[in-house]
């Protein structure tokens, strides 16, 4: 069975990308486009990972990882990506459940690098750039 990711950025063009590539790698992907759909994706869909922006409308990636670690109990890891990379340390999020921190912009070969790293998952098909 296909391991789940939940994508979580504002940016409709990086959703896209990320989203497209990790399918390619054989993971189911889901997609929001803000905080809050976000959440109820995790919370429907209990990902094995969480790829999230850090400035995003009604919930930021770490408001995102702090609310579902709260309603479930457990939090999967997690991948903060951000253009403020200068503004975030890892130790400083790490108590909030995030485990990696990208800065935009990014590789898309580097994301399904770190995925398939955070997951312990080989990569199943050819991630060269588009």
């Amino acid at each position: 069975m296909a391991k789940k990711i939940v994508i979580a950025d504002d940016e409709m063009h990086i959703l896209h990308i990320l989203a497209m590539k990790l399918r390619n790698a054989g993971y189911e992907v889901f997609t929001a486009g803000d905080g809050e759909e976000a959440l109820l994706l995790c919370q429907k869909h209990s990902p094995d990972l969480i790829i999230t922006d850090y400035q995003m409308p009604y919930r930021n990636g770490l408001e995102l990882c702090a609310a579902y670690r709260q309603r479930t109990g457990a939090m999967p890891p997690a991948m903060l990506i951000t253009a403020r990379e200068h503004d975030i340390r890892v130790e400083d999020v790490q108590g909030m459940g995030v485990d990696m921190v990208m800065a935009k912009p990014f590789s898309p070969r580097e994301v399904v690098q770190a995925v398939a790293t955070l997951l312990e998952t080989p990569e199943q098909v050819n991630t060269s750039e588009t």
